[in-house]
């Protein structure tokens, strides 16, 4: 495709894609801070916090991600009737996202705070439980899912962050719905059971997730064994294609019939938080719209070299795509 293509499909097709998110919905809250002291009472910095932030976190962020690109976007899941769901109930509001699918249960809502000092992360608080959900939660989730995929959805997302909704049992009878629907399955896996995403369309791990899986870990400069490894994924887990990312050395596209080593411009690799739910979010968007799955790819690399370059989680946004677009050609 060339710049002109690529700016009609941006600026246009994306408003027609529907796409439906599911899997581990959190929260993610950061404290900024000074730390130029040590408590008298125990030997701990302490913080100053002079500001503080709410922004949408795992399966969510996946939403955001593909709401600001401009897709229409639904999002199923669970969460806790406390403070911490109004926050990611308004966040949602905000980005335009249908929430419909939240399912509210006796759990706390997944949610991440980290203590900051300037960009580097002092210390984390996890408030979630990450017991697999019962039968009964997971089979009306499966039940919103299935009314959704009757809704001429163009591709379902599972983002795994393994908090208790992506059992092997759950996420196979979503992918064989998805399939048999002819919707397109797009897996952020998590973890080392990958046997859950068998028969899923595509699969978009980076190499360190990749390594949990393997026997000998592999580097992401090495091309061949990373493309051997797409290939023992595809083999193993019955996985169509695999969309390997390699950090700063760009990604790995593999199917039966394709092998395609995609190089990233050059950046500064300043956080790589997010990364994965962009890589995710944006190949979705692609699938979803119509792109061939290499050009996919492409505006894939694009938008991960985008969120690299950033501070902190990113969402990109389509004005973003529309200029990487452009530097690209330049």
């Amino acid at each position: 495709m060339d710049k002109a293509d690529w700016n009609k499909f941006l600026s246009g097709r994306t408003d027609r894609c529907k796409v439906l998110v599911v899997g581990d919905v959190m929260l993610d809250k950061y404290y900024y801070g000074e730390v130029n002291k040590f408590s008298s009472d125990a030997p701990v910095p302490v913080a100053h916090i002079i500001n503080r932030k709410s922004t949408l976190g795992g399966a969510a962020n996946i939403a955001n991600n593909l709401a600001l690109l401009g897709c229409h976007t639904s999002i199923a899941g669970f969460v806790g009737a406390d403070h911490n769901c109004e926050t990611l109930s308004r966040k949602l509001t905000e980005s335009g996202i249908d929430q419909s699918g939240l399912l509210t249960i006796d759990t706390p809502t997944t949610t991440k705070v980290r203590i900051m000092s300037g960009h580097h992360q002092m210390f984390r608080m996890d408030f979630e439980d990450i017991s697999a959900r019962t039968d009964d939660h997971l089979e009306e989730l499966k039940n919103y899912i299935h009314g959704r995929l009757n809704d001429s959805l163009d591709a379902l997302v599972i983002g795994d962050y393994e908090k208790g909704v992506c059992t092997e049992r759950f996420c196979q009878s979503v992918i064989k719905d998805a399939n048999a629907h002819g919707v397109p399955t797009i897996v952020m896996p998590y973890g080392q059971r990958w046997i859950k995403y068998a028969h899923a369309d595509y699969i978009t791990p980076n190499v360190a997730k990749i390594n949990k899986i393997l026997l000998a870990p592999i580097k992401s400069t090495d091309a061949d064994a990373v493309e051997r490894a797409c290939h023992y994924i595809m083999r193993k887990f019955r996985i169509k294609n695999v969309l390997a990312t390699r950090s700063g050395d760009g990604i790995t596209f593999v199917n039966e019939k394709t092998v395609e080593h995609i190089k990233t411009k050059s950046r500064e690799v300043f956080d790589s938080a997010g990364a994965a739910d962009t890589v995710a979010a944006v190949f979705a968007m692609a699938m979803a719209g119509g792109l061939n799955p290499l050009d996919g790819a492409f505006i894939t690399n694009l938008a991960a070299g985008i969120v690299v370059s950033k501070a902190g989680s990113y969402a990109v946004t389509r004005q973003d795509m529309i200029n990487a677009v452009e530097e690209s050609a330049a």
